[in-house]
């Protein structure tokens, strides 16, 4: 199973794919949990104290790692590179493994935008694509809402894309603009994921915003998540049993 997770800043995407992530896990799965948002709060998530996080290396900083692959000096520009580095032992040394979870986080691109012809953007996509068409891993991706590590042909072996929204009319405005993207670049199953319902009110505004759309479930909203990462814990641990089971629920109808 191979699935990305992407919606606006603060839907609670981190927290749904660090729960999808730890669950596989916990069902024995081998699983690579890939943090492409810039924001990098998948660690957290996953509950790795922030004492630790400093042990965890960001791909896109790997500097020494990204010239010898690409052939090229980082920060220069007019030169001839690699377009099709090696990366195929990346997952394997530089992932930061936690309770079953493999971590990997890429980080922001900063020389010239995220679609620059760059080593680092060029390192990056290339790892993004063995990590989807050619590991056998799963893979859980939370992604920042412009999709642009999923090229074309990357996403023909993505088996979903969950967009999260909350009830907010700038978060169905996001996750729409999200489907287009998916859609445009061929991402065959694009799938809603509710959060932060809070009643019916809230289940019939994202229903009525999104109609004809496969909605996979209705999370409630929690408070006792709010501090999950105050304590350094992961929301994983604080699931009372309905959530619990809406999340089987979520991925059993991914798998299906």
């Amino acid at each position: 199973m191979k699935i990305a997770v992407s919606g606006k800043g603060g839907v609670g995407k981190s927290t749904i794919a660090s729960v999808i992530a730890l669950s596989k896990a916990a069902d024995g799965e081998r699983v690579l949990a890939l943090d492409a948002d810039p924001d990098a709060n998948l660690a957290s998530s996953l509950g790795i104290l922030h004492s630790k996080q400093r042990h965890i290396l960001t791909i896109s900083q790997q500097i020494a790692l990204i010239e010898e692959r690409t052939g090229a000096k980082v920060g220069q520009y007019g030169q001839v590179f690699r377009l099709n580095p090696d990366v195929s032992d990346v997952a394997d040394h530089y992932a930061y493994k936690h309770r079953g979870v493999h971590l990997l986080v890429l980080g922001a691109v900063k020389s010239g935008g995220g679609g620059c012809a760059c080593p680092e953007n060029t390192f990056v996509r290339a790892l993004v694509t063995d990590l989807v068409l050619f590991k056998g891993d799963t893979l859980i991706m939370d992604m920042e809402a412009g999709i642009e590590h999923l090229g074309r042909a990357t996403a023909q072996g993505v088996d979903a894309m969950i967009v999260v929204v909350e009830p907010g009319q700038r978060s169905i405005d996001c996750a729409v603009q999200v489907e287009r993207m998916s859609r445009e670049i061929r991402i065959k199953r694009v799938a809603f994921l509710a959060n932060k319902v809070t009643g019916e009110d809230d289940r019939d505004f994202i229903k009525g915003v999104l109609p004809k759309r496969e909605i996979l479930a209705f999370l409630p909203y929690r408070d006792e998540l709010r501090g999950a990462d105050r304590d350094g814990v992961s929301p994983y641990d604080l699931l009372d049993d309905e959530t619990r089971a809406l999340y089987q629920e979520i991925i059993k109808r991914l798998e299906a």
